[in-house]
């Protein structure tokens, strides 16, 4: 399954962003009939699932997420949607689109950086 990602990028904490997932090869029936999500990987942490849709369009969040996030589709446009605000430094991940019906597949993936937060900390000391 051919998954073509799209938006994405840097915004400060608190902003909004959002992805897109087209399936430009798929028959409109078969985007329809599928199960469809957003899962994103961080630096050195697995794979989790953000978000999905049902084939009968129910939507479904994991826990840190919901509230803030929404997933939805377009299916005569073929293109799934994830609208994503009040986003926050631990946000950060590379996001990927799912495809699951008779075939499967995964987008290419889409960096989302979120700014702000604080910083490690430095140690300042003053000899006397």
């Amino acid at each position: 399954v051919h998954l073509v990602q799209s938006g994405g990028g840097m915004v400060q904490s608190g902003g909004s962003l959002r992805l897109s997932c087209a399936a430009p090869r798929l028959i409109t029936s078969t985007f329809w009939n599928s199960v469809m999500g957003w899962y994103r990987q961080a630096p050195g942490k697995e794979r989790e699932l953000v978000a999905s849709i049902s084939r009968g369009g129910a939507a479904d969040y994991a826990d840190f997420v919901r509230g803030r996030f929404t997933i939805s589709r377009n299916s005569s446009r073929k293109i799934l949607y994830l609208q994503m605000n009040g986003l926050k430094p631990e946000d950060t991940a590379v996001y990927y689109c799912h495809f699951q019906g008779t075939d499967s597949g995964w987008g290419q993936g889409t960096q989302v950086t979120v700014a702000g937060g604080w910083g490690q900390g430095t140690q300042v000391t003053v000899a006397a």
